[in-house]
């Protein structure tokens, strides 16, 4: 890749407008980073042409051009950044159409099904959370499973986000947009003693729900770095487990895919989970084998064939 200063010479404006807009759409640091770098590497494949002159056909070259070794996954995300990246300069008036929407995400990945913890693996895993700061570890995992926060939403709760007295949170999620959660009473008793027994912060105005030891708002990898241990630990023991790639995100899965077998509406699914769109709620109405036995008993045969 050229050196970064190179394209900040030609298109040190749209750079700019990208990192603004995302700032101020909310996306967390890791995303914002990992855009920038897909950005610059769309960039470079344009060899100094205009942005605003690039067509499909530019997006489609310069997806081909990572393909190699990458998978589905790797693919969409790549899209999702120049996706982004054109609707900032579009916002910003710097362009008018968005080539990359012209682009279609990769099907496998959208068929893929999510992978999940059944009901009791997800209170199996919830003993294997021990340590000095269990009652705040505890409370990070239940609202992941249990309310369906993503690890970035759970970085920026603060504690006038709860409100103990409702039996709600605030989420500040995707898009910057607010979404008022109930919390089931059991969890609400954790937040309030998490609340109330959270770490003197390093600085006195500092209103982060979850603190770490040094005092600080406890960061997406630290916690990150709970769930990981907590589920290496209980994979030990519980070996059905063992092949399930688990992470923060999983415990959002799991929070839908309860919902959904418990016969939740899915409109409802959709607001609680912070979606955008239903479609995206839709991939979580996969059914298990067990769903399928079930199903298949209620088929009752001719006696005599």
């Amino acid at each position: 890749m050229k050196r970064q200063h190179e394209l900040e010479e030609h298109y040190g404006k749209m750079t700019q407008a990208f990192r603004i807009w995302m700032k101020q759409a909310g996306y967390t640091d890791t995303t914002q980073k990992e855009y920038m770098r897909e950005a610059y590497g769309y960039l470079e494949s344009l060899e100094g042409a205009e942005v605003e002159q690039a067509a499909k056909m530019h997006v489609i070259s310069f997806l081909v051009s990572k393909q190699r070794g990458a998978g589905d996954r790797a693919r969409n995300r790549t899209l999702s950044a120049i996706r982004s990246f054109y609707t900032a300069l579009i916002d910003f008036e710097l362009a008018v159409r968005n080539p990359a929407m012209e682009v279609k995400k990769s099907k496998t990945e959208k068929n893929k099904k999510p992978v999940y913890l059944e009901e009791d693996e997800l209170a199996a895993s919830l003993a294997f959370i021990d340590g000095r700061y269990r009652a705040r570890n505890i409370a990070i995992f239940l609202l992941m499973s249990y309310c369906g926060l993503r690890v970035g939403e759970v970085h920026r709760l603060n504690r006038s986000d709860f409100n103990s007295v409702r039996g709600t949170i605030e989420v500040f999620g995707k898009g910057r947009k607010w979404n008022e959660i109930p919390v089931p009473e059991e969890l609400a008793s954790v937040l309030t003693e998490v609340a109330q027994d959270r770490i003197t912060p390093y600085k006195e105005q500092e209103d982060a729900l979850f603190v770490s030891q040094k005092g600080r708002r406890l960061s997406i990898r630290q916690i990150q770095k709970i769930a990981s241990q907590t589920f290496e630990a209980f994979k030990s023991e519980y070996p059905n487990a063992a092949n399930k790639k688990l992470s923060c995100h999983k415990l959002r899965h799991t929070f839908a895919t309860i919902l959904l077998k418990n016969g939740v509406d899915i409109r409802v699914v959709k607001e609680l989970l912070g979606h955008a769109s239903i479609e995206t709620t839709m991939i979580y109405t996969h059914v298990n084998n067990e769903q399928k036995k079930e199903a298949m008993a209620t088929i009752r045969l001719p006696i005599n064939i």
